[in-house]
């Protein structure tokens, strides 16, 4: 049996084109909230998407993606991308 748990999750990323981007934040609950609210006060865009961010939120802080989440992050920055009417060349 499966208990399903709605735990507010967020997850910050960095991407600085060199390397793979890499958590900068992580928190549940009043902590996600916060992190939100920092990146919206910030302009910074921000994504919904739970089992993306539940499954990033098992990484540690300053750890890159690893291969095998690139493709779903990929997806959520060219998201970033088209919101800001730009490219990764830009």
């Amino acid at each position: 049996m499966f208990e399903k748990v709605d735990k507010k999750v967020a997850v910050a990323l960095l991407y600085d084109k060199i390397k793979a981007p890499k958590i900068t934040a992580k928190g549940t609950e009043t902590l996600a909230e916060e992190i939100i609210a920092i990146a919206e006060e910030a302009g910074v865009a921000v994504s919904e998407d739970p089992l993306l961010a539940q499954t990033l939120s098992q990484l540690e802080i300053n750890s890159e993606i690893p291969e095998e989440l690139f493709r779903s992050v990929a997806i959520v920055l060219a998201w970033v991308y088209r919101l800001q009417e730009k490219t990764p060349w830009d």
